[in-house]
């Protein structure tokens, strides 16, 4: 029998679970520990580039200082050395890490696509918890897709991978002279795709691909070859996910298209609001204003469906950027985007190809008008197409009213408005129910977004972090925060807000919140009794101490109090007052008068008169 493969000197290397574009990860076992672990070893041809090891010795150290629930531990890094058959040693760069039952999300998909929509937004929220937390920690991963992330035999949600993609993609920037970018096809975002500065806001769009793949069985661009589907991304509109999978709902819809907003200031700015519209969303709850004003704004595309392929390999992939015409026949996943040039002394070259592009852009002006003239011919109803009555979808959920349009031949195109109804009903149609129409008409339906204003709740009690999560619930936001003195609450108390509780406000708008100081105004108490000095301070939170002192005032009056009135102390802060009180007897002596009669000597009697 064969001894297994020892790496490090520790690590047994067992099966092969699985192979990717970069590595192969081996079952094995930690000799050491004796326990489980998962090995990636790295591909050949990266580990013969000494730039490549450096920077991936320091992301996997990076990596391995993660720690979350979410996220594939990384226990340890090193390097073996194989013979080939040539005698040549070759360095084997490998990765030590967590070993996860279960399965990929990528055989997920390809057992079962798409996903019920509750479960892609709960496998997504725990992407995005474990984004939220390296990205904290000042991880960017790169590479998020479905072969990335493992779901446990119970559902848990792991993402591996971290800080392997950013070695790659840092080390392929000195590796080739064509400006390629590093990452998979599909779930590439557009800074990715034009070799631009990538930040944690390039994961939440990789993230949104991710996730319309979960809820439609497909990612959002498909063409033939990678380098198209990086020009997608640049320029092309993604499709709405109902469009493809009628199922989903309306506000699903504009949580992913905000997350595939081309420009990385108008998506998602971090995980944590990726989730939160993700998981309202989830739950039927009021998303947020970016998110709806996004899906509003765009229009929706067209894409023919086409089948689930294999896992998706991390490719290099040619910057997007300037473009000089149809892209060469690709032969294999990389490929360079030719690059315009001049030489400024060939004047007859320079003529040539502005003719060149002025016959294009003639060319596209031509094809454009055609298209527009067609499709006006195309969507104009025939003379003769059979008609139906427009049922009515009002009340109904969206999903519901949208399949039943579609089920008679109808298209329906839907807008969300402001209403009280409950979010993603339909609140009005057009043309009307009842009325004829020809099969392939579109039908307008207005979806209750929520209510255009809420009732403002009393949040007088509240801490700072309870009101501002109660004010998100209804969509609206903190504004400034002002410490108030004399509330009569524990510091950090809210005592009130502007506008005032109990008044309608707009969605999305902000309240101000008067937090309590802790801080108490001293009343001036001299010249009270003591009583109604006591039940002045008690008032204002202020604790009582009292001394007595001799004094002519009448008795128990308020002489004096420690600390002076109208000085702001801290709540429960003790005051001594000085109380009057009668001052003691005088003692008087009387001298009994001498006697006439011989007898007893009588004593000296002393009396006390009483003021």
């Amino acid at each position: 029998m064969t001894a297994p493969r020892l790496l490090g000197g520790r690590y047994e290397v067992g099966e092969l679970l699985g192979r990717g574009g970069m590595a192969e990860v081996h079952l094995g076992h930690d000799t050491r520990l004796s326990r489980p672990v998962a090995i990636k070893m790295l591909r050949s041809d990266l580990a013969r580039d000494p730039a490549f090891l450096a920077r991936f010795r320091r992301e996997a150290q990076s990596a391995a200082g993660l720690n979350h629930a979410s996220i594939v531990a990384v226990y340890d890094s090193g390097e073996d050395y194989a013979t080939e058959t040539g005698g040549a040693s070759v360095p084997v760069p490998f990765i030590v890490m967590e070993h996860v039952e279960g399965q990929t999300l990528r055989e997920l998909l390809n057992d079962s696509s798409p996903l019920a929509p509750a479960e892609a937004a709960r496998i997504t929220e725990g992407v995005l918890d474990a984004l939220a937390y390296s990205h904290h920690m000042g991880i960017v991963h790169r590479d998020i897709k479905p072969a990335n992330v493992m779901i446990g035999p119970q559902g848990q949600i792991k993402v591996m991978d971290f800080g392997i993609a950013r070695a790659v993609a840092d080390a392929n920037a000195t590796m080739t002279q064509t400006q390629a970018v590093i990452g998979t096809a599909q779930y590439l975002s557009p800074e990715q795709a034009q070799g631009h500065h990538v930040d944690a806001r390039s994961d939440l769009y990789s993230t949104g691909c991710l996730l319309f793949e979960l809820l439609t069985g497909r990612p959002p661009f498909q063409a033939d070859s990678p380098v198209a589907i990086a020009y997608q991304h640049v320029g092309q509109p993604p499709p709405r996910p109902s469009t493809l999978h009628p199922g989903i709902d309306h506000s699903l819809d504009a949580v992913v298209l905000h997350a595939l907003a081309k420009d990385r200031e108008a998506r998602y700015q971090d995980a944590t609001s990726f989730r939160a519209d993700l998981q309202a969303a989830r739950l039927g709850r009021p998303i947020s204003a970016a998110a709806r004003g996004t899906a509003a704004g765009a229009a929706d595309a067209t894409v023919a469906l086409a089948p689930v392929g294999a896992a998706a390999a991390t490719t290099a992939l040619p910057v997007a950027g300037t473009y000089a015409g149809p892209p060469a026949a690709v032969g294999s996943n990389t490929a360079t985007l030719p690059a315009i040039g001049h030489d400024p002394d060939d004047e007859p070259r320079k003529r040539r190809g502005l003719a060149y592009f002025l016959l294009v852009l003639a060319v596209l002006g031509a094809l454009a008008v055609i298209f527009v003239a067609g499709k006006a011919l195309i969507d104009r109803p025939g003379q003769n197409q059979p008609k139906v009555a427009v049922p009515s979808v009002i009340d109904l959920p969206v999903a519901t009213a949208e399949a039943k349009l579609r089920a008679i031949g109808l298209v329906p195109v839907a807008s969300s408005v402001a209403s009280p109804k409950e979010v993603g009903l339909v609140v009005d149609q057009t043309p009307g129910a009842a009325e004829m129409v020809a099969t392939g008409s579109k039908v307008t339906i207005s979806v209750s977004g929520g209510p255009d204003t809420v009732d403002l709740p009393d949040l007088k009690g509240f801490t700072k972090d309870e009101a501002a999560t109660r004010l998100a619930d209804l969509n609206l936001k903190v504004g400034t925060i002002k410490e108030v003195d004399d509330t009569g609450l524990d510091k950090g108390k809210v005592a009130s807000t502007s506008p005032a509780s109990g008044g309608a406000v707009p969605v999305g708008s902000a309240v101000d919140l008067n937090v309590s100081s802790g801080k108490v105004t001293v009343p001036d108490v001299v010249g009270k009794t003591r009583n109604e000095a006591a039940d002045l301070l008690g008032q204002v939170g202020l604790s009582v101490k009292t001394t007595y002192v001799d004094s002519t005032q009448p008795e128990n009056t308020v002489l004096k109090q420690s600390i002076k009135a109208t000085t702001k102390v801290n709540d429960g802060s003790t005051i001594t007052l000085t109380i009057a009180q009668p001052p003691p007897p005088t003692p008087t002596t009387t001298t009994a008068p001498p006697t006439t009669s011989a007898g007893p000597t009588l004593p000296t009697v002393t009396t006390t008169t009483l003021p």
